[in-house]
This record gives structure tokens, C-alpha cells and sequence, in this order.
């Protein structure tokens, strides 16, 4: 059993990371094909490197692409502008990668036939999962977005600096950064922060003299606003750009991929992981839609003050529409039994079984909602018209009625 008095680190990435990069490239192009055609099928990677960005992957939709592999008119040209206006809007124009300028590869394609006979529905057959594998979402009550307090307070310190950049509030800060949050647990709650780490690519000089301290200055102003009072003290350690200068960044300094951060993008390592990616992929494929209605479950169980903490698993076979598990665990912080919960949501019938085809329904996942997803993390974040709809907390009353049935 785990000890309730211990140090925990998460990390998250800004924006103009290059694999966020690839991610918000990634997720344009499923959003550009769901506007098209709300059952099309996508599977995008993007590559980013110096002054390059390379699509490859596997799609299909209706006014998008043939099976032979030939574009609708005016499509191509669609694709390259919402690489390009992503890359804009995060707000590279630097000499090593400039939105306007870097060279652009499309190598998508039609998706296999063999893949997708095993997926669509037919006259008999339900659709399947589009493929196999293991989801996994989670809850807890360490803050009020109900994640875990060292992932959420990471993404956050990068969201302020993000929109300090944007606004011109912090005129020498340039797109790519990283951030990483230390807590002391005690009672397995956070009382301290201990280190607080923040890389961030700056204007030439800010590696030196006043500058530097003016950077430095800033960041910890940042930490500040973003963590509760009591957590920081004379405890507190900050490594703020502890190389020294950071200059070179974004695709230009590393290259970037999509799906490369995908315990940035769920947990920050307080829940296991089931290994899919997220970014690219159509709302068809259950490493997203199914993990999305993992933590959608989780976080209406905590919610509802069935548990403090959850941790559910579902489980899918390529083909196969009903998932082949699902598993609960409440960490010994249930009010109830997690069988009970566990047969309280499968009485839920607006979940639909948690077939691929019921996720998507129930949580309006065949819409262009995803390019917002691909930095900052996918959970956590406020449900907003069709935005982040599985952060909703809409279940909560249907989860007590269950388990009390």
C-alpha cells in the first residue's frame, strides 16, 4: 500500500513544444475533415523539424478523398492553410521555423479497406471498436478541475505564460516551454510545493545580468498566481531555464512527433496509462472516444461523493462494439462497494453500452472539437458549449439513482 506522506513531480509542455506542435497540427486536420463529413475517418502524424512539417496517415470521408486516393477539389489547399494557421497562432515566425515559410509534405491516404470492414457497421453488425486496447480515466479531488493537483498546476503555470506571450504582457517570452511541479503529500493531500522547475525559450539576453533576473522575476510571479498560497514557502526551489540560455527551441531546436506526450496530455503519471495516443485520431478510435468516457466516468463518480479518488479501465477488441471490461477502483476512498459502481453504470442507458457508436453519441464526439485538446492536457479543462464535453459533470444524479437501485 502506498505511504500517505510522499514528494510527487508531474510535468506539462507549453504550446510551441514540437510534439505539441504535431498534436495541434494533428487535431487541425481531424477537425478540418469532421467539418466535411462528420463520419469520416482519420488517423494523422505529423512530423515537425527544422523549417518542415510532414503529414502522413490513413483517411477516409465523404468530399474529402476517394478510395482511390484522389482529393476533393480545393482540398489539399484547405489542409496545407490549417497547418500553416496553426503554426501562425501559436506564434512561431522565428528564422528556423516560420509559419509562412517552412516546407510542407502531405502524405495522407486512404484509410485500408481491410481496417475499415472490420470497424463500419453493416446490415447485420453493430460497429466495432476501431481497434484494440486498454483506456484508462481518473479523478480525484486534489482540486477543483478534479485532477491531480502536480499535473494541473504545471499546465497552468504554462497557460498564464502562454496568454502573458499572446497579449504582449511578457514581450520576451517565445513559444516553447516546459514546466514541472514537486508537491509534498501528507495524509495523501498536497501541503507544499517543494521544486518548481520552468524552462521557457526567451528573446536573445534574457540568459544574463538584469534580463535574466527580470525573466526569473516574472516566472515566479507566474507560480504565484497559479498555486494556492499555503503550498509555497522558504521550502520552495525554483529552477527557472536551469541550462541557462534557451534561445533555440520549438521544431527548430528538437524535432517534433505526434503522440509523444501522452502522460502530459492524461495523468501526469497519477493513473495508469493504456499506451494510446489521442491527437489524430477520429472519435471512431477508442484510444480517444473510450478514454474520454473513462474520465468522464470517473469524474462524475468523485463528483457525486461516491469516492474521493477513481480509476476506471475499459477494454476494447478491434471489431467488436461492447467493451470487453470495465473495471473500477475507488482506492479504498469509496462510499459504496466498486462493484456496486461498476453495475450502477452499466444501468445507465444513455451511455450506450459504451459501444464507440454510444461514446460518440452520448458525448457529441463526431464534431471539429479537437484542436483546443492538443495542448494543456485533455482533462481538467472547463466544458464549454461542445468543448470538453466529457468534463461535464451531468451524471452525477444518474450515478446515485443507479447505485441505489
Amino acid at each position: 500500500m502506498r505511504s500517505s506522506n510522499f514528494l510527487f513531480t508531474s510535468e506539462s509542455v507549453s504550446e510551441g513544444h514540437p510534439d505539441k506542435v504535431a498534436d495541434q497540427i494533428s487535431d487541425a486536420i481531424v477537425d478540418l475533415f469532421l467539418s466535411k463529413d462528420s463520419e469520416a475517418r482519420v488517423a494523422c502524424e505529423t512530423m515537425t523539424t527544422t523549417n518542415t512539417v510532414v503529414l502522413a496517415g490513413e483517411i477516409r470521408g465523404e468530399g474529402i478523398m476517394d478510395r482511390d486516393g484522389n482529393w476533393a477539389p480545393g482540398v489539399e489547399k484547405e489542409i496545407e492553410e490549417a497547418v500553416r494557421g496553426v503554426v501562425k497562432r501559436i506564434g512561431y515566425e522565428q528564422s528556423g521555423f516560420h509559419w509562412n515559410t517552412f516546407r510542407f509534405e502531405n502524405n495522407l491516404h486512404p484509410q485500408s479497406a481491410h481496417i475499415a470492414q472490420g470497424v463500419d457497421a453493416g446490415e447485420n453488425k453493430e460497429e466495432g471498436a476501431g481497434d484494440q486496447g486498454i483506456m484508462f480515466g481518473f479523478a480525484c479531488d486534489e482540486t477543483p478541475d478534479l485532477m491531480p493537483a502536480t499535473l494541473d498546476y504545471s499546465h497552468k503555470i504554462l497557460m498564464e505564460m502562454a496568454s502573458d506571450r499572446h497579449s504582449g504582457a511578457a514581450p520576451f517570452l517565445e513559444p516553447d516551454a516546459k514546466s514541472q511541479v514537486t508537491l509534498r503529500f501528507e495524509e495523501g493531500k498536497p501541503t507544499k510545493a517543494t521544486a518548481i522547475v520552468v524552462s521557457t525559450q526567451h528573446k536573445p539576453g534574457y540568459d544574463k545580468g538584469e534580463k535574466q533576473a527580470e525573466l526569473h522575476a516574472y516566472v515566479k510571479g507566474v507560480v504565484a498566481r497559479v498555486l494556492p498560497a499555503q503550498l509555497l514557502g522558504n521550502e520552495t526551489v525554483y529552477h527557472i531555464n536551469p541550462t541557462g540560455s534557451f534561445e533555440i527551441g520549438g521544431p527548430d531546436g528538437d524535432a517534433g512527433l505526434t503522440g509523444r506526450k501522452i502522460i502530459v496530455d492524461t495523468y501526469g503519471g497519477a493513473a495508469p496509462h493504456g499506451g494510446g495516443a489521442f491527437s489524430g485520431k477520429d472519435p471512431t478510435k477508442v484510444d480517444r472516444s473510450a478514454a474520454y468516457a473513462a474520465r468522464y466516468l470517473a469524474k462524475n463518480i468523485v463528483a457525486a461523493g461516491l469516492a474521493t479518488r477513481c480509476t476506471i479501465q475499459l477494454a476494447y477488441a478491434i471489431g467488436v462494439s461492447e467493451p470487453l471490461s470495465l473495471y473500477v477502483d475507488t482506492h479504498g476512498t469509496g462510499t459504496v462497494g466498486d462493484e456496486r459502481i461498476e453495475a450502477a453504470i452499466g444501468r445507465i442507458g444513455k451511455l450506450g453500452g459504451l459501444t464507440p457508436r454510444g461514446i460518440r453519441t452520448h458525448l457529441g464526439l463526431n464534431k471539429p472539437i479537437y484542436e483546443p485538446t492538443a495542448a494543456y492536457g485533455h482533462f481538467g479543462r472547463k466544458a464549454e458549449g461542445e468543448f470538453f464535453p466529457w468534463e461535464r459533470v451531468d451524471l452525477v444524479e444518474d450515478l446515485k439513482a443507479a447505485v441505489d437501485a
